[in-house]
């Protein structure tokens, strides 16, 4: 006899394959929202509301083949950001298997989420020939029942010959919008920033929000869209797909970050979704908060 649905035992942590035969770790809550988690890159990939709604945009020319980089979603940048060092763009940790840590260190929380999983890379022999340092990265993504997306990683110097160093970092979060044109990022407004787009330049944020008409750049807080040329120009995005996505993205940029042999730094990525009332009263039906 079939057991019905209200009465089936709820599965928060589902293993299985994906694109391509990806091995990726699935995460439910009670009330219907998910997320997906792809061991290659580590990488979120998918994260629906309780409606079913998919909030992260992934590229629908996404490559899901080594060692090519997924297009979209939660890519992690280490051991630098985009072309600030002399790696491939975004460091290597992206297009890695990383592997399920089934005995990780305890982690201070307060938390009984139940919708979390933990994936460990650690530095290999040829990840030392283009990067000389050992380091253990470890990192917990956990769905809380309110459907909050939480992502937070420790990063330690293993290094045995005292050496320290020196790391960048970004969620380079994508999130999937309607239309980019209606699109408002509030909350930074007299913050500093770099011009990405004018050398780096340092500006002052005068608007009450940020509205999109080109490519835009911001650090620390990382604001990007490609626009249509640069759009047009990427082999793993649709030439019309800018108006359907945006980076917000919780990062470590313009101070690199040093660690002694044995010390740790973590950082921590939260995402919420909030009725539209939230927002200056302006008309979006959900809206995202992001705290890093």
């Amino acid at each position: 006899m079939a057991v019905p649905p209200e009465k089936r035992e709820m599965v928060y942590v589902e293993h299985c394959k994906g694109i391509n035969g990806l091995d990726k770790v699935v995460l439910r809550e009670v009330r219907g929202c998910s997320a997906e988690v792809y061991l290659y890159g580590g990488q979120v990939t998918s994260w629906k509301n309780v409606h079913g709604e998919e909030l992260l945009f992934v590229s629908s020319k996404a490559n899901f083949k080594p060692p090519n980089a997924i297009s979209g979603g939660i890519p992690i940048c280490f051991p630098h950001f985009s072309n600030h060092g002399p790696l491939e763009k975004h460091g290597f940790v992206r297009n890695r298997f990383w592997s399920i840590d089934n005995d990780p260190p305890p982690l201070a929380t307060s938390s009984t989420n139940k919708a979390f999983v933990d994936l460990i890379l650690m530095h290999s022999e040829e990840d030392f020939k283009i990067w000389p340092y050992r380091c253990e990265f470890r990192l917990r993504v956990t769905l809380g029942p309110g459907g909050d997306l939480m992502l937070t990683s420790r990063i330690r110097n293993m290094n045995a010959d005292g050496k320290p160093f020196s790391f960048t970092f970004a969620y380079h979060t994508h999130f999937a919008v309607t239309d980019i044109s209606e699109v408002r990022v509030e909350g930074l407004e007299t913050l500093d920033y770099l011009d990405n787009l004018k050398s780096r330049e340092r500006f002052t944020e005068q608007g009450d929000a940020i509205v999109f008409e080109s490519e835009d750049g911001l650090r620390d807080a990382v604001v990007w869209n490609p626009w249509d040329k640069k759009a047009k120009a990427m082999s793993d995005f649709g030439d019309e797909e800018y108006k359907h996505m945006l980076c917000v993205e919780a990062a470590c940029i313009e101070k690199p970050i040093t660690l002694k042999p044995g010390e740790e730094w973590r950082g921590r990525q939260e995402i919420s979704t909030v009725p539209s009332s939230y927002f200056s009263g302006h008309l979006y039906r959900q809206g995202a908060l992001l705290s890093g």
